[in-house]
């Protein structure tokens, strides 16, 4: 064998560089990805502006009282920022739907509710009256 066979067949083994692979989890949605993204540029910059202000206070610069400032107010800013991802991705879930899987428990105790209301209803004879006679039922008691 000569080397470039070698090298061919090393090369045919290889795996190649981009290998696609199955996402773990679902993609963010538009408008949560959105205001995550802004949280984040926010929170940048109040860090930067925290650091610049620190060390300008250090040095003892006239610029260091509104770089204070502006770090406080970037604070606020960027708390508001990451309760907004909260509350946006709180939002998608209610509006779009969230796939609830409840516990084995829950099931189970549901099931038995169903199956005790087939039976009630199974068991009925004719239509059950929604309203209650006058003479002998709570809305009696009330005058309705």
């Amino acid at each position: 064998m000569s080397t470039t066979d070698d090298a061919v067949t090393v090369t045919a083994t290889r795996r190649s560089l981009w290998v696609e692979e199955p996402a773990r989890r679902y993609r963010t949605p538009d408008p949560v990805r959105t205001s995550a993204v802004r949280a984040v540029l926010i929170v940048a910059v109040t860090l930067m502006q925290a650091t610049v202000s620190f060390f300008l206070t250090l040095t003892g610069s006239w610029l260091a009282l509104p770089m204070v400032l502006g770090a406080i107010a970037g604070t606020v800013v960027a708390t508001w920022a990451v309760l907004d991802v909260v509350i946006t991705r709180q939002t998608w879930n209610q509006r779009h739907g969230v796939v609830s899987q409840p516990s084995s428990t829950a099931r189970v105790r549901r099931r038995e509710e169903h199956r005790a209301g087939r039976e009630t209803r199974a068991g009925a004879s004719g239509r059950v009256p929604r309203i209650r006679p006058a003479e002998g039922g709570r809305l009696a008691a009330h005058g309705r």
